[in-house]
């Protein structure tokens, strides 16, 4: 037996081991953006790693320290700020299912979880208590933007104003996030980012918002003295859009007002990582080590000089961003967004997990990898035939990854299928069945309410929606010509087609698709009319346009699972086996068109739940829970909850505490430290 061989195909089906990031365009070359790709890795992991970035110490990685994730438990819950949808909600205040008296600064117990709680729970009717409280994370204390420091100070000068939420007193804490923070690692293959998607494809060099953003600029050089702002849009490039996102957030990193050019303006003259230890056989940035063994031996304008072409920084000119605000900056400060959402990007490319136990060779006698144990292939079997597979699809067990990947094509492919129709639920009046539109890779899993987080059923600032198939929505019913986002939708080659449930006489022919339709395809290029798609929009459910898009998220890798809770993108379940529970059960509740996804009652025995576990586990790379290389890095003070008293740094801050993440080298953590654990591990009872 060569292979384990399932209903969707086989277990080397969903082996990353040679499967490679999808390319950028026009990004890396000796005449390109990037002139040194490993200048451009160390420039990215520096900058990353450095809580410099922010305005009150956080970096990108506070949020990203432990397996690509955060596994904090002080200090992380947000009371569901996304929960907006009427007045009397419970946006502003703290309740958790467990009777616990919760609020700024409460320390999260194994007892708190899950969020939502049955009397029987594999009985989906028997929910019991509930909340829309989101596990979070401790971002910046609420201040208004004043200006930086170029040198000395660290933190930003800010004056704070009371939150209405997030203090203790009459001193701010920080705030938390409105979702939990999914793991960096191996996000280099999704095909957009965040959990709501709205990190997208295309870099345009200043915001995630892609082609979108049409005042979104770069400043290239003419000659030593003058700039042009010219537009920029980097395909596959979604780690760069996600990663320009959260230093200017006013709850994530910063203070409120600070633009990109104000963080550029703070570093650029600063070492890299300079108050912050990098061991001496750090992967990356050994080579670049300071000799004090604190921060590295160039600063960061040194270090962007090194990886992009001089056309981006090399200007003496001085440029206006905002007309009439009399606030002037460099070529190198007003391009920083690009350089800092490139670099991440580079570094981000490099953490790749592939060595689980589960990419290890095949035993040809079992079909399954050498080391799986009999509950890990029972483990395999229950994921397949619950149908997990189905959303937890491909070598990185998401479908949110780049088509490109599924298709594992040598040359670029003629269209990347991210919209599709398929027979997946009942018809809103409870006959018959329909087809649902949807954004490949999101999904509604019904983990809280629709009204909790709507997720990718959201707008971008500009009031353009996040969902691939509401833009397209809007082209069938004749109010855009095009796409919002350069992306294809081919009716043909949707597994349900329009031409299945639609009389002739009312379609037209498909003509946006049309050059992705071949052969015996030809045929079902077909669309419904205009006056039809809004007739079918008007009726109960969108009649035959129904959707699934409203608290649609992003599908999550499962690598390293075991070590990325709390999970959902609430952050609700503690465990794995929480986890497999509300699978099992078919969610935590019916949300309208919950039935367009697979989750269902899966009716599993005690063993198949801890087999699923099992299998699960095998998912987790070793390389991560130890940190070796490319997963080592330099030493992170996270802040972790508050002490009494007031910040020494600003009066009117509650007094932070800190966790201690210490500089780990290429060869991982030592025994004394042991390995990365799962979250609940972390956890009092």
């Amino acid at each position: 037996m060569a292979d384990a061989v399932f209903a969707h195909g086989t277990l080397s089906d969903q082996v990353l081991k040679g499967f490679k990031v999808p390319a950028t365009p026009k990004l890396v070359g000796k005449s390109a953006i990037v002139v040194d790709q490993q200048a451009a890795v160390q420039l990215g992991k520096a900058l990353f790693w450095d809580a410099n970035v922010g305005s009150n110490g956080t970096a990108c990685a506070s949020c990203h320290f432990h397996a690509g994730s955060d596994i904090r438990h002080i200090n992380q819950l947000n009371p569901g700020q996304a929960h907006t949808a009427n007045a009397d909600s419970t946006a502003k205040t703290f309740e958790l299912p467990s009777g616990n008296a919760a609020g700024p600064n409460y320390e999260l117990k194994a007892g708190d979880f899950p969020f939502f709680r049955f009397a029987d729970v594999n009985d989906i009717n028997t929910l019991t208590a509930s909340t829309d409280d989101v596990v979070g994370s401790a971002g910046e204390p609420m201040q208004q933007f004043v200006a930086v420091d170029a040198t000395g100070m660290n933190n930003d000068q800010c004056n704070s104003e009371l939150s209405a939420v997030f203090h203790a007193g009459g001193l701010n804490t920080r705030q938390a996030t409105k979702r939990n923070a999914p793991t960096v690692i191996n996000a280099a293959f999704n095909f957009r980012n965040f959990w709501d998607g709205r990190a997208n494809n295309v870099f345009n060099g200043q915001s995630p918002f892609g082609l979108r953003d049409t005042g979104a600029k770069i400043w290239l050089a003419k000659g030593g003295k003058s700039v042009k702002a010219v537009p920029l849009g980097l395909e596959n490039a979604s780690l760069a859009s996600q990663a320009v996102g959260p230093p200017a957030d006013m709850v994530e990193m910063s203070c409120k007002g600070r633009t990109f050019a104000d963080i550029g303006r703070k570093l650029l003259q600063r070492r890299a990582l300079e108050s912050q230890a990098v061991h001496p056989e750090d992967s990356a940035l050994a080579g670049l080590r300071d000799p004090s063994g604190t921060g590295l031996t160039l600063t960061y304008a040194e270090l962007i000089k090194k990886a992009f072409n001089k056309k981006y920084w090399r200007s003496a000119a001085t440029i206006e961003l905002v007309k009439d605000s009399g606030r002037f900056y460099s070529q190198m400060e007003a391009n920083f967004a690009m350089f800092f959402g490139l670099a991440i990007q580079q570094y981000e490319n490099t953490l790749i997990s592939n060595d689980a136990l589960f990419d290890q060779q095949v035993d040809d006698d079992t079909g399954f990898p050498v080391g799986f144990t009999e509950a890990q292939k029972r483990g395999f079997r229950v994921f397949n035939d619950a149908h997990c597979n189905n959303c937890h699809s491909g070598p990185t067990f998401s479908s949110a990854a780049s088509p490109q990947i599924f298709m594992n094509a040598a040359k670029k492919p003629r269209y990347l299928k991210l919209v599709n129709r398929d027979v997946l639920g009942e018809q809103a009046d409870g006959f018959g069945t329909d087809s649902s539109l949807f954004d490949i890779g999101f999904s509604i899993t019904s983990v809280a309410p629709t009204a909790h987080d709507i997720g990718l059923g959201g707008t971008d600032p500009f009031g353009n929606p996040l969902s691939f198939v509401k833009q397209y929505l809007n082209v069938l019913t004749g109010n855009a010509k095009k796409m919002l986002d350069p992306v294809i939708v081919a009716a043909c080659d949707m597994v349900d087609p329009f031409t299945e449930d639609y009389p002739s006489g009312e379609l037209t022919n498909d003509k946006l698709g049309k050059r992705a339709c071949k052969g015996a395809g030809k045929k079902q290029a077909k669309i419904p009319t205009p006056e039809i798609v809004a007739a079918e929009l008007a009726k109960s459910g969108q009649g035959r346009l129904s959707d699934g898009v409203s608290a649609a998220f992003k599908i999550p890798t499962l690598r390293n699972v075991e070590l990325t809770g709390p999970y959902m993108h609430n952050g609700g379940m503690k465990s794995l086996e929480e986890v497999v529970e509300f699978y099992n059960r078919g969610g935590n509740l019916t949300n309208p068109r919950h039935s367009t996804t697979l989750v269902f009652f899966q009716g599993m025995s005690a063993r198949d739940k801890s087999d699923l576990v099992a299998f699960l586990k095998t998912l987790t790379d070793e390389r991560v829970r130890w940190e070796r290389a490319p997963f080592d890095h330099p030493a992170l003070l996270v802040p972790h909850g508050h002490e009494a008293g007031e910040n020494p740094l600003e009066p009117d801050l509650a007094k932070d505490s800190f966790l201690h993440i210490p500089a780990v080298g290429k060869g991982g953590r030592s025994v004394e430290q042991g390995p990365l654990k799962p979250f609940d591990s972390y956890l009092q009872p």
